[in-house]
């Protein structure tokens, strides 16, 4: 699950810096699209707030935060830390701190599920009740089972609201709040291992 809430915020950040002057055709959508992605995933780094609502069965909340390779997110049950080398899962109840290479796919089960390409996606944009909808429809070459994105932004402001995701037959609404870009300090992504001491944590090395 945590894999999947990564991948539709990724989709999220990604072309929320849209302009409502966007070119409707998709060539043109796609090349602000990629300008964006690069400018969100950029040195200078983000966050947000989510919340998750999947057809009301299952509900959750939480932070993340992005800089270049690197990853922080935090919510009711984990807490992680990705500084772009080693990546650090604690997980509260249990009390186990794992430990992943970065780019392992073995941090979470639904990895190898919900990868995907950018180029899998056809590009466009609509108006919906006076936001800005940016559409993502996965084109006909593509194997993913994430089928269409739907990120709604304030057209004045470019403030993300919320995001709707198909992933198979099933639509994932994330709301999104507290949004701010830059100004994201690396240290934010170091381990803070001192907080949790191996006389309370059980560490598993699983690089």
């Amino acid at each position: 699950m945590i894999r999947r809430i990564y991948i539709t915020l990724l989709l999220l950040l990604a072309v929320m810096g849209m302009t409502a002057q966007a070119a409707t055709r998709p060539n043109e959508a796609r090349q602000l699209f990629d300008k964006v992605y690069d400018k969100v995933f950029g040195p200078e780094g983000c966050t947000l707030r989510y919340d998750v609502n999947i057809i009301g069965i299952y509900k959750t909340h939480g932070t993340i935060w992005y800089k270049g390779k690197k990853q922080r997110f935090s919510d009711e049950r984990v807490d992680t830390w990705n500084d772009g080398v080693t990546a650090y899962m604690v997980y509260r109840k249990k009390k186990t701190v794992e430990i992943h290479d970065a780019n392992s796919d073995k941090k979470d089960k639904y990895s190898g599920k919900f990868k995907f390409s950018l180029d899998d996606f056809d590009y466009s944009k609509t108006t919906e009740n006076g936001d800005l909808v940016l559409i993502l429809k996965q084109n006909r070459n593509a194997k993913g089972t994430i089928k269409e994105v739907r990120a709604y932004v304030n057209p004045q402001t470019l403030a993300p609201k919320y995001v709707k995701v198909k992933v198979a037959f099933i639509w994932t609404k994330i709301k999104i709040s507290n949004f701010r870009a830059g100004s994201i300090n690396d240290n934010l992504f170091v381990f803070p291992r001192n907080r949790y001491p191996s006389s309370e944590y059980k560490y598993e090395d699983k690089r």
